[in-house]
């Protein structure tokens, strides 16, 4: 009998994917929204569940999971903060992701916000698609081969865009912890201090770490940016404290923030508020969008090529195949990490 996963947020234009990869013959069912508090009894009588960015893998639903007898939590996405490790330890289920699927993918989204933005790209064919060709100061801009781009995380993401950056001939300033040999070849590393006060674009690539580094930017990590600077942040939104964002958009401090990440986003992320604006979640993000075409953000779109598509779901299989046969998941495993010593 046919191995069975549910397969939660699946869009209908990646659908297909799923059954030209599985080359393990899996019983797989999928379902286009993100699993929510609503939705978790659909995994009733599968094996194992699949997730993405933004499902609610909460003590509730990894309770309910267990009560169905699912002992594999798995999600296709890098970041794993969506699941409560310390509940699924409890009821004894694995849960593994994909630790790589596309570094590319992200990168040339964080370079193509942090260009788009330097250029005011989106400001001036907004202008001319209402037939307006004026030139304004607005337009006036630096080349990127003449400006500082600070790297915050310098991991696989981080390296790529360096890499895409420094192609264009800009100088590469980087921020980590932990500084590899490979990312020294790239940027020069810098403390975090000095990286925000010289660089003109500063890109995140930290991964989220709940009750830890919620708003890492905020309006200090800001006051330390370069004056004119741009943020982008494609890793997690709750690094970022929006608000503070808005206050440095209105008074200048920031020439512009691009993002493809928002604090909380499963609350709107796949619904469509044109319509009824009224009813938007949050304030401060509302009001963040407003300042638009200074502000641009996309709707976590990143990982949403073809190529990180396939890589998701083929490494996802094969990390159910994998435990099926009592192998070791590797890097791929997501374990709770050990207590601190005293």
């Amino acid at each position: 009998m046919a191995f069975k996963i549910i397969a939660y947020g699946v869009q209908p234009y990646e659908e297909h994917l799923y059954g030209e990869l599985n080359k393990y013959g899996f019983d797989v069912k999928l379902v286009n929204d993100l699993l929510t508090a609503d939705n978790g009894d659909l995994a009733e009588g599968f094996d194992g569940v699949l997730l993405f960015v933004d499902c609610l893998a909460n003590r509730a639903n990894l309770k309910k999971f267990k009560d169905f007898g699912i002992k594999y939590v798995f999600t296709r996405t890098a970041g794993y903060n969506h699941i409560d490790l310390q509940a699924a330890a409890d009821f004894g289920q694995k849960v593994a992701r994909v630790p790589a699927y596309s570094p590319n993918a992200i990168a040339e989204l964080a370079v193509s916000l942090g260009t788009s933005l330097s250029r005011s790209t989106v400001y001036s064919s907004g202008r001319t698609a209402k037939l307006n060709f004026k030139v304004t100061e607005t337009m006036f801009s630096h080349e990127i081969r003449k400006s500082t781009v600070g790297i915050v995380g310098t991991g696989h993401i981080g390296c790529v865009e360096a890499e895409l950056y420094k192609g264009l001939g800009a100088k590469l300033l980087g921020y980590d912890i932990f500084q590899s040999d490979f990312a020294k070849k790239l940027v020069e590393f810098k403390e975090l201090d000095e990286l925000l006060a010289e660089s003109d674009i500063v890109s995140l690539h930290l991964p989220y770490f709940p009750g830890k580094n919620e708003n890492f930017v905020g309006e200090d990590f800001i006051s330390k940016m370069k004056d004119g600077a741009i943020l982008v942040n494609t890793a997690r939104g709750e690094l970022v404290d929006e608000a503070a964002v808005v206050k440095a958009i209105k008074s200048g401090k920031l020439a512009g923030f691009g993002a493809d990440v928002l604090t909380e986003e499963g609350r709107f992320l796949g619904k469509d508020y044109s319509d009824n604006p009224d009813a938007f979640p949050d304030a401060s993000i509302k009001e963040l969008l407003s300042l638009y075409p200074k502000v641009l953000v996309t709707p976590h779109v990143a990982a949403m090529t073809d190529e990180a598509v396939s890589n998701m779901i083929s490494t996802s299989y094969d990390n159910f195949n994998t435990v099926i046969n009592g192998g070791d998941l590797g890097r791929a495993e997501v374990k709770l990490p050990e207590p601190a010593a005293k």
